[in-house]
């Protein structure tokens, strides 16, 4: 009976710690492409307002949203540009690793 008892609690964190592992890993940065209109840049701030659909691989809606950006990826940009853009979420921000017109 008490061996029965040990193989089922070894059995147990066997099965349990795999599992644990997968829970507390940091989620991988994901990165996706989407299009969208310029509402406002403040290229000294680093940072743009971009009105875009859904973009689920961020499990974003469509809606307005401020990114942050490198300033150099903002200069040229102006509100109502229509644009494609990759972002990704980093550290509870929206970033834009790229943008074109």
């Amino acid at each position: 009976m008490a061996m029965s008892l040990v193989r089922r609690i070894c059995l147990s964190v066997l099965l349990a710690a795999p599992l644990a592992a997968f829970v507390a890993a940091p989620a991988a940065a994901q990165e996706a492409t989407a299009s969208g209109e310029v509402r406002r840049v403040d290229a000294q701030a680093g940072r743009i307002t971009i009105k875009h659909g859904a973009i689920s691989d961020l499990e974003l809606p469509a809606m307005t949203l401020v990114y942050h950006a490198q300033p150099p990826l903002l200069q040229g940009l102006s509100p109502g540009d229509k644009i494609k853009f990759t972002a990704k979420r980093e550290n509870d921000r929206y970033v834009v690793t790229k943008i074109s017109k």
